[in-house]
């Protein structure tokens, strides 16, 4: 948006514009996902600009997921922007105990925001007019936080009695791999006239992507350029050096945020001390596992963030197996069902890797299999191979090494992102069972 505008193209601005005319147009019910981050922040402002610039008699819907623990500066700015436009919008903010995944702890893999049983040491009180699960009948207590966002874009287009119903989604392709294949790969199922930035969720539900192809200098060029409010946080990221890709807004205990989750700590030191008499911090400590340990080591050679080096008479190999005798009986038998998926997968299928890293693993004399066809679409090449104690070459994240397994245990990774792991037969088996279950509730 900020760059010089080339004769006969349109800015990513213009586009959306035209995209918002397209829901608009088309949709009887229409909801924005918000998280209180900058681009459902840009894309909510642009929505209700658009109502207000081309007076439409309509109320847009709001879907606010209050993960319980966030940062003050973000609780004020969603409050912020939901009552200054409350005129016109109508807002589901849902306070949900569904499982929320974490890499805190070794000894759990998710944790419960808003659980009843642990109401004396919620982090802050539950917002006024917050939805809980009483308020939808289809929550129970097996639901994940992403399985819930499926089934309330049913829930709210059945409650609306609606025709068609849309939830705009402030995804951007720049983001990462995954929120771009999350796009790029809803091509393969149905779209709404065949816009590549819609994809079909249920019948007459879709998903749209108004913003997929907006750069972060588009998104903060757009707020300073119409003067729209935006989560302040960001500002206090800026000034402490936090570089882009890792100001995030979302869960603090993800996997991508357990090298910031200190900055808790010194951006938001005393949240709501006033009301709860202690700081949002020792509140996160009493919370959820392993959250003091995160941020004292997140980002360190405790936490498997910077190079790791292995104690003195031991292998890697046997390094991870003592890491491994450490942990609880479920956290060790997950990792070693996701080693032996791996080393199944690189025996017998192989791991697709460029000609260049196949000539650098023959001539450190690694032995391998090179075949020639790959069931994927890519010019390299599938090679099998065993897995290695370690190896020094810059490909190393596409090798399979105990290295890389001990990094992954280090770093509370349980599903093993790190590693590239695809999900197990069993994770996969659990995620279609949601699917399935879905597909049937929406046919």
């Amino acid at each position: 948006m900020g760059k010089k505008k080339i004769a006969g193209t349109k800015n990513v601005y213009e586009l959306a514009q035209e995209r918002l005319k397209v829901i608009f147009n088309e949709f009887d019910n229409i909801y924005v996902s918000f998280s209180g981050g900058k681009d459902s922040g840009v894309l909510l402002n642009m929505c209700i600009d658009y109502i207000r610039k081309n007076n439409l008699k309509i109320r847009l819907g709001v879907f606010h997921m209050d993960y319980e623990i966030q940062y003050k500066m973000t609780i004020d700015y969603v409050d912020r922007i939901l009552e200054a436009n409350k005129d016109i919008l109508d807002v589901c903010r849902v306070c949900i105990p569904f499982r929320v995944a974490t890499c805190t702890s070794m000894y759990q893999s998710f944790w419960r925001p808003w659980e009843d049983s642990k109401k004396n040491i919620w982090v802050r009180p539950m917002p006024k007019k917050a939805m809980t699960k009483d308020d939808f009948p289809f929550y129970n207590t097996t639901m994940w936080d992403y399985e819930f966002q499926m089934r309330f874009a049913q829930w709210i287009h059945n409650k609306n009695d609606a025709v068609r119903t849309c939830c705009l989604i402030g995804i951007r392709t720049q983001e990462s791999f995954n929120r771009w294949r999350c796009i790029y790969m809803s091509r393969k199922y149905q779209m709404y006239h065949k816009y590549k930035w819609t994809s079909k969720v249920g019948n007459d539900i879709y998903n749209a992507y108004p913003i997929y192809d907006w750069k972060t200098t588009d998104v903060w060029t757009a707020n300073g350029k119409f003067q729209w409010d935006y989560n302040v946080l960001y500002d206090l990221y800026y000034r402490a050096g936090v570089n882009l890709e890792r100001q995030r807004v979302a869960s603090p205990f993800i996997n991508e945020a357990q090298e910031s989750l200190q900055l808790y700590r010194v951006l938001d030191p005393n949240t709501w001390g006033h009301v709860l008499g202690s700081s949002t911090w020792g509140k996160m400590v009493g919370r959820v596992n392993g959250v003091n340990f995160t941020g004292m080591y997140g980002g360190t050679h405790a936490m498997g963030w910077q190079s790791v080096k292995l104690p003195e008479g031991y292998t890697w190999r046997e390094f991870m197996y003592f890491l491994l005798s450490t942990l609880p009986e479920r956290a060790r038998k997950n990792y070693l069902r996701k080693l032996s998926v791996s080393v199944n997968f690189w025996r017998t299928k192989g791991g697709c890797l460029s000609d260049a890293t196949i000539r650098k693993l023959i001539d450190a004399k690694i032995p391998i299999i090179v075949m020639d066809n790959s069931n994927y679409k890519t010019l390299k090449k599938p090679v099998r191979m065993e897995y290695q104690d370690d190896i020094d070459i810059p490909e190393f994240r596409e090798i399979p090494t105990y290295k890389r397994m001990c990094i992954c245990i280090l770093k509370n990774d349980h599903a093993c992102k790190y590693m590239g792991f695809s999900p197990t037969k069993e994770e996969m088996s659990k995620r279609s069972q949601v699917m399935e279950q879905y597909r049937i509730i929406v046919s």
